[in-house]
Order: structure tokens, then sequence, then C-alpha cells
């Protein structure tokens, strides 16, 4: 392990990938920054710019783009009201009343290096657990991996925001999605209407058309909207580094959480941000002051969020599962170089996943660095129209949907899952279910074909390996348990309604 440390860190010798890094942080800041985009889109934004660079390089680029943005969104939170991402929102809570008060350089402060020290401290751990799980996962068979494939789709319609029903139907559109193509032992298309659909729909226009294009028709549709005055940045020199120390339990309690509630597919910032805020004021001293300025409601907000960061990237780099919808585009962008997350991805390159290791500790400084000197820029970037915002990114998204292939079709491709996003987004239908299931879907589909193949047609593999049994009986509670709620929740409304139901 110490070892291949020491060979991640060796990376940056290399000025191409401290460019990267600083080209990752600059973007993630900027599109967090922006209410209403967010790490997923910039990172879905940022692949076609790495066609033809080293792995490395790439990878390093996009990591700093994730962390970045979510620091980022914390920004416009505390300065003007509008947090830049949803994992921000907790922010907002209190760093906007501290901006009233006056305090919004105390509260910038605190926020950048908070959300520092979470991505520090949440990359130890994620060291020391990706590698035993990876070398646990290398156990695994191909009833297994179906199981865990599974578990990955079943927590993600779980968690996802809004109605179950429509995470299941989401997660319906994914699966489907992943049939298009060549059948993988039989040669046989299907749905493939053209040659070019042969390989299945190409990973990075669909990112782009979800993501990104139908955001351009939201920013479009919503047109010019009103500018806000930020509020000045009083505080910014007065703040001593003793207060900081003083939040040093509620910094590293919401790491611990924010790392761990990354970890589970689908959860993602939002929620590890609102569950450390909600135990930083059971355990306050003041907890009455939270909502009205309390500089450890956004301590804990910040560490938690940017912690599940490196959460996310647990399960992507030792099982090959996505961790966020984030971390579902970026392993489209480590498949596009030919690298496969999972169990063998630390066997096979491990300067990947070690370079990532070193890249969060490096990139720390780079990032609070930038953030406290580009605050104030930072913040007035959520007042750029959202007509130049929308044709900046269209125009983005046609350039790296046709330098995919070099051809039109892919360009065709993303515009017509640009109106899909645009319209399931409409009815509050989640996109990061499809993402999920298009990219675990070939997984589970080869591997339980692979299973029935090895015991000879028999559904006996999947309920005689105890393992198999526990991952489905996890897959199963994931998806039952939200389901119950949901019927429970209806019928409680109905008697509101109706006492005599």
């Amino acid at each position: 392990m110490i070892e291949n440390l020491l060979s991640g860190f060796s990376a940056f010798g290399d000025p191409l990938v401290w460019l990267s890094l600083i080209f990752g942080s600059l973007v993630g800041y900027l599109i967090g920054a922006i209410p209403g985009l967010g790490p997923s889109l910039g990172v879905a934004l940022l692949i076609p710019f790495t066609y033809g660079l080293d792995p490395v390089v790439s990878i390093v680029g996009l990591v700093a783009l994730y962390a970045a943005a979510e620091y980022g969104g914390a920004i416009t939170a505390i300065l003007i009201n509008s947090p830049g991402t949803s994992a921000a929102v907790a922010t907002a809570w209190d760093g906007y009343p501290l901006s009233q008060q006056g305090k919004a350089g105390e509260a910038l402060l605190v926020s950048i290096v908070t959300s520092g020290i979470g991505i520090f401290i949440s990359a130890l751990f994620l060291l020391f657990t990706a590698v035993p799980l990876s070398e646990f996962a290398l156990r695994f068979g191909p009833g297994e991996y179906f199981a865990l494939a599974l578990v990955g789709l079943s927590l993600v319609v779980g968690l996802a925001e809004g109605s179950v029903v429509k995470g299941a139907v989401a997660m319906g559109i994914g699966l489907a999605l992943a049939t298009v193509g060549l059948d993988t032992q039989t040669g046989t298309p299907r749905f493939a209407a053209s040659v070019e659909l042969f390989e299945g729909l190409p990973l990075v226009p669909v990112l782009l058309g979800l993501y990104a294009l139908s955001e351009v028709l939201f920013l479009v549709e919503e047109g010019v909207t009103a500018k806000i005055k930020s509020a000045p940045l009083g505080g910014w020199r007065t703040w001593n580094w003793k207060g900081l120390w003083s939040l040093n339990g509620v910094v590293f309690r919401s790491s611990v959480l924010g790392y761990i509630i990354g970890i589970i597919p689908g959860a993602g910032a939002s929620i590890a941000s609102f569950i450390a805020y909600a135990v930083a004021k059971k355990t306050s001293k003041t907890p009455e002051r939270f909502g009205k300025g309390s500089i450890e409601g956004v301590a804990a907000s910040e560490a938690a969020n940017n912690a599940a960061v490196s959460g996310a990237m647990a399960p992507l780099l030792a099982l090959g599962i996505p961790g966020s919808p984030t971390t579902a585009v970026m392993i489209g962008a480590l498949m596009i170089q030919g690298i496969q997350p999972g169990p063998l991805l630390f066997s096979r390159n491990p300067e990947i996943p070690y370079t990532i290791f070193a890249s969060l500790w490096i990139g720390v400084p780079v990032m609070v660095f930038i953030g406290l000197a580009g605050a104030r820029a930072w913040a007035h970037v959520a007042n750029i129209p959202g007509p130049a915002i929308a044709a900046i990114v269209a125009g983005i998204c046609l350039v790296g949907a046709y330098a995919s292939e070099g051809t039109m079709f892919p360009v065709y491709v993303m515009t017509a899952f640009g109106i899909l996003g645009y319209l399931l987004r409409k009815v509050r239908v989640p996109l990061a279910p499809i993402i999920l299931a298009l990219v675990l879907g070939e997984m589970m589909e080869t591997n339980f074909r692979r299973a029935l193949i090895t015991s000879h047609g028999s559904l006996e593999i999947f309920y005689t390996s105890p393992l198999t049994v526990a991952l489905l009986l996890t897959a199963i509670l994931a998806f039952a348990l939200p389901a119950v709620g949901f019927i429970r929740k209806r019928r409680r409304a109905a008697m509101a309604a109706d006492p005599s139901v």
C-alpha cells in the first residue's frame, strides 16, 4: 500500500497533472457557484476534454472538479442565500444569516477550511477501507456480482428523491437502454436500428444529454433572472484560528458521518449534510443559534457534504458501483479510457486509485487557496444571466458529443436524451437511477447469464452461497422498506382527509 501510495504522489511530478488539478478546481468552483448546475453536470461537460489525455491526468481533473464543485456551492449559499448545489442548502440556513450580521467573511472562511478538512479526513478513511473492500470483492463469483449490482440499483431507487415509484420507473428505463446493442454472448443485434448502435448507446452523448442539455432547456425556459447583490465580506480578517480549532469536534464527527453516508449508493452529499447538521444541533451547547447564524451549522454541513465525495468514491473504486450520480458519470469517464472500476482495478491499474488518494490530499490546500482568494469572484458568477450560461453549456455539449466519435450520430443521440431528460425532470423522475442502471445493466445481465451457465441452468447458485443470499436480501429490503413507507404515508394522508377510512 505504501509503495503504491508513493507512486500516486509521484504522479504529481508531471506538470500536466498539476495543470489538470488546478483547471479542475477552477471549473469546479465555477460550476458549483452557479445555482442549478452541479458536480454531475460539470464532470459530464469535462469528459470530452479528456479524450487523448493520459488516464491519470484525466481522473485527477475530474476528481478535483467534483470536490471543488461541492466546495463552490457554499459560497453563493452564504453570500446571496442561493445554494449552488443541493448539498449546500443546509449551509445557507446559517451562512446567510451570518452574512446579514456582517460576518460573511467569517462564514466563508469556516466553510472553505472545514470543507478541506472534511476531504482530508475522509480521504484517510477511503485509503484504509477501499483496499480491503476490493480484496474481499475479489472472492466474488458471477452470482455475487449479479447480487451486488442489484444492491446498488435497489439502494439508488430507494433513496431517490421524490416518489419511489418514479425511481423504479427511472431504473427500468436505464435497464431497457442497457440492452441496446449486440448480445455479448450470441452477437444478435437487440433494438439496434442502425450499425452505430451495435456497440450500445454511446455513453458520453447520453450523459451530456440527460444532465447538461436538459439543464440548458430549463435555463432557456426560465429566461433572464433578476440579479442578487451579494453581502459584503465582513469579518474576513477578524476571525482567528482559535475559533476554527474550537470546531474540531463537530468537524471530525461530521466528516465521519459524511464519509459513511457517502458510501451508500444514492445517499449523496445532500443527505450527509442534512444528517450532520441535525446531529450538530442536537449535540451543540447552543442549539438555539442554529438557523439564526450558527458557525457550527456551517462547519457541520460543509465538512459532511465534502467528506461524502470520498465516501462516494469507495464503492466506485472497490466494487465498480457508483456511490453518487457524479461518480456514475465518472465511471463512464474511466470506461472511455479503457479502465474498468472494481476489485481488479487495484491490481491491474493501481496508479488510478492511488493517484486519486494522493490528489484528494494534495488538492485540499490548492482548492482552499483558490476558494479563499476568489470568493468574491465566485459569488458574482451566480449573477451571470441564464441564457448566457445556456449558450455556453449548449456549445460545449455539441462540441463534446461530436468529438466523441467524429460524426453527427452522437449529436443526434445527445439531442434525443436532452429532450428525454427535460421531460423526465418536468414530471420529477430522477435521472440518477437511469445512469446507474445504464452502467450496471450490462454487469447484471452478463453475470446473471454466467451464473446460470456455471450452474447448468439451475437457480441454486443464487441461494446456496451465503454471501449471495445476504446481498439479495439487502436488495429486497432496500426495495421494500421505501415502498412500505410510501404506502403508510399514503394511508395516513387518506385518514387525515377522511377519518372514516
